[in-house]
């Protein structure tokens, strides 16, 4: 079946992780690969607006206003695994549209990223680095957390978080899962459990680690609460979303000395502000919403919508459809 495609790319040099040095080349790539179908590469949310009126399928960010005119759309292709807060605006998530999201092509870099800080935490890394900035032979003896003899509960075990697990059970560490529609256990993974029982296995966890994405569930879900039931002197990171954590709570834990440090990758507000008190907060890692990046994600991104688009035209099952309720 042929079918008409809108590519919305709004600032096509401006995009991070090389998103649009790949899309410029998709309609040409989808003309070879799909007989008779018809493809629209847009910049401007006005042409967005006139092409999308009479597409089947529209690929990028369609906010409700360019929505309201795609009259045919069945399909939209979310750019991102997790787009920005009100991304999935009413009228997208009342309708019959489906929607894909670009999940599990970042899953080897951003697991690498969470064992960069578990590990770091572990050998105390984390409280050798202001000495070297100091230049100070300083042999205090640090803390070591022996990860065979660690537990890691890690807050959704999808993608990401089922190959960190793989890589946490591999160190050695016993890993709890916790994760509303994961029903078997992932390789690494030791025990499972849904959200709503996850609070009483805080106490054992020596890490907690959430990869979670932001939904109407996950907003603020860790807060003071969830700080004070984690074990004392235990650690937090975060490379799911920003609006997951309140970071004020989170730097009382710490100064408090409740938990022992913490790592994160994204934040409620970013760039974190430079006056923001987590930034001196004791033990805190932060780095500045990197966690995905690393090679051949255009290519990843453009084999997933390629594949999709065949499918489509097939009319195949999607990969990576969206629970367009929970928004992800």
């Amino acid at each position: 079946m042929s079918f008409k495609l809108l590519i919305y790319a709004p600032d096509v040099e401006a995009k991070p992780n090389g998103l649009d040095h790949n899309v410029e080349s998709w309609p040409e790539i989808l003309r070879n690969e799909i007989p008779n179908i018809e493809v629209s590469l847009v910049s401007s949310q006005g042409e967005a607006i006139e092409e999308i009126q009479d597409c089947d399928a529209a690929f990028g960010n369609i906010d409700s206003e360019i929505f309201g005119y795609g009259k045919n759309l069945k399909w939209v292709a979310c750019p991102q695994a997790g787009p920005p807060a009100g991304w999935y605006h009413g009228s997208l998530i009342d309708s019959q549209v489906v929607v894909t999201n670009t999940r599990e092509i970042y899953n080897d870099h951003i697991s690498t990223h969470i064992m960069a800080f578990l590990l770091s935490f572990a050998r105390g890394l984390h409280k050798y680095a202001p000495h070297q900035y100091e230049a100070d032979w300083h042999r205090p003896s640090y803390p070591i957390v022996h990860l065979p003899d660690s537990v890691v509960l890690i807050v959704g075990v999808g993608g990401i978080g089922a190959e960190t697990a793989r890589l946490c059970s591999e160190f050695g560490a016993t890993v709890i899962g916790s994760d509303p529609r994961v029903e078997d256990k992932p390789v690494g993974v030791h025990e499972l459990y849904h959200p709503d029982d996850i609070l009483g296995q805080l106490a054992r966890a020596d890490f907690v680690i959430s990869t979670v994405p932001e939904t109407p569930y996950t907003q603020n879900y860790f807060n003071s609460d969830f700080f004070s039931t984690m074990k004392k002197g235990s650690f937090f990171i975060n490379i799911g979303r920003g609006a997951t954590l309140v970071l004020d709570d989170l730097n009382k834990s710490l100064r408090a000395g409740h938990l022992a440090g913490a790592a994160l990758d994204v934040f409620q507000v970013e760039p974190l502000p430079n006056d923001h008190s987590l930034w001196s907060a004791p033990g805190v890692i932060i780095t500045p919403h990197v966690a995905g990046e690393g090679p051949y994600l255009p290519e990843r991104r453009t084999e997933l919508f390629i594949e999709n688009c065949k499918r489509f035209a097939n009319g195949e099952t999607l990969k990576n459809i969206v629970d367009k309720k929970n928004w992800f």
